[in-house]
């Protein structure tokens, strides 16, 4: 794994965040058909970058993702 690797699983995960909006990491994971830390890496990525915001899951269990409205 190296950056640009993980700069291209951002993209792919900004990507599917700009298509829907607010996703749950299980549904990013659906639609980018990465793996958990290939998801984690990149929003890792976007979230250095202040691109993304997080928010728990009212049942705890999940964490929405949404992009940062600038």
């Amino acid at each position: 794994m190296n950056a640009e690797t993980i700069g291209t699983w951002a993209g792919m995960v900004w990507n599917a965040l700009n298509e829907a909006d607010v996703l749950g990491v299980k549904q990013i994971k659906k639609m980018t058909k990465l793996k958990d830390k290939e998801v984690f890496a990149a929003l890792g990525w976007l979230a250095r970058e202040g691109k993304v915001s997080f928010e728990e899951n009212a049942d705890d269990k999940d964490y929405l993702v949404a992009l940062v409205q600038e």
